[in-house]
């Protein structure tokens, strides 16, 4: 477990398949006003994580940001029955087998919003993802909305196909197959707000953490939907 700031950690988790890729696993953690805990995209629960999690205080949330986001979901809520899950319509379609206390919607309103802002980011029949910005860190947490692993990550011949999709350091994006998916005009809506909320770090669940410059990094991994470009 690692500290980003104040009242916020991540932890890695082991890598998991996907596409044929090696994709590794990393879930964040904030503590919010009332000492309880929020949790972005739990990784494998393990006894030790679990020690680690349970001296920070008490888990209230769950957190399922997009579809891909959820094989470990049971396991937590089982572990901690008294969390609230929450996780994107899509998230909730797909695991009918688990209770959502609600679903991050556009419209929805957060009861962490005092800590931590949120935005649906859509325009996508593919995907879509609840991104957050924790306000004491000034931290952006994301999961496959920008992705930005280093080039060790891979073997050579699936180094190239990253290389492609444009997915690795520095000049990590969003994954080509989404990004061809969105219409421009909503995801540019989208990033100019998240852009407005002044990051000044980016944690992703794949790939190197953006600890300066986050909004520059934001302004050239979103590009492609044409951008106009600030002066950070």
């Amino acid at each position: 477990m690692k500290s980003l700031g104040n009242n916020i950690w991540y932890v890695d988790g082991d890598s998991v398949p996907f596409y044929t890729l090696p994709y590794t696993t990393r879930m964040v953690i904030v503590r919010l006003s009332d000492n309880t805990l929020w949790i972005h995209s739990p990784i494998k629960l393990t006894p030790e994580l679990a020690t680690q999690i349970d001296a920070l205080g008490e888990v209230h949330f769950l957190i399922a940001p997009n579809k891909l986001h959820h094989l470990f979901l049971k396991d937590w809520q089982q572990h901690y029955p008294s969390a609230a899950i929450f996780g994107t319509e899509q998230v909730a379609e797909k695991r009918s087998d688990i209770k959502f206390n609600g679903i991050l919607s556009s419209d929805f309103i957060p009861p962490w919003q005092d800590n931590i802002q949120q935005r649906l980011f859509t325009g996508s029949k593919a995907m879509q993802e609840c991104v957050f910005f924790h306000r004491e860190s000034r931290t952006l947490i994301v999961t496959d909305l920008v992705e930005n692993f280093p080039a060790d990550a891979f073997p050579p011949f699936k180094r190239f196909l990253a290389k492609i999709s444009g997915i690795l350091a520095p000049n990590g994006k969003m994954p080509i197959d989404w990004r061809l998916s969105f219409n421009k005009n909503i995801a540019r809506e989208h990033i100019q707000h998240i852009i407005g909320w002044q990051p000044e770090k980016i944690v992703m669940a794949h790939g190197l953490i953006i600890d300066d410059h986050a909004v520059s990094f934001l302004e050239k991994a979103f590009s492609w939907v044409k951008l106009s470009r600030s002066k950070e």
